[in-house]
């Protein structure tokens, strides 16, 4: 498999799974409340960073900071750092921040990533 195919197959395992572990959300507005730490109406990069980090934290079975292939999906994978997936992230937030004013509404939050 292609690596960016790769990727995105993880970063949607992940996503999934960090779903269906903490709650079911059913709109956006659960989504926005969930993730807002503070209350404040939006989710910061830091706040989105945490709640999508979830899956990663659970497969993490040995809490070294690295998903080793034997933790990811299938059991194979090129090892990825706890750091790498905050990046990666911090990418696709910043992609979902339409009015790059550094946080997510719920109508961004809504939106796929352009």
């Amino acid at each position: 498999m292609r690596p960016g195919v790769t990727t995105a197959l993880f970063a949607c395992t992940l996503f999934a799974s960090s779903l269906s572990a903490t709650a079911q959300v059913q709109r956006t507005s659960e989504y926005l409340s969930k993730m807002d730490v503070d209350g404040d109406g939006k989710v910061s990069l830091a706040e989105y960073q945490d709640w999508m980090s979830y899956a990663f934290d659970a497969m993490d079975r040995d809490h070294d900071g690295v998903l080793a292939p034997a933790e990811q999906p299938g059991g194979r994978g090129k090892p990825v750092s706890r750091v790498e997936h905050r990046t990666r992230l911090a990418e696709r937030f910043r992609k979902q921040d339409l009015n790059h004013d550094g946080f997510l509404s719920a109508r961004e939050l809504a939106a796929p990533p352009q």
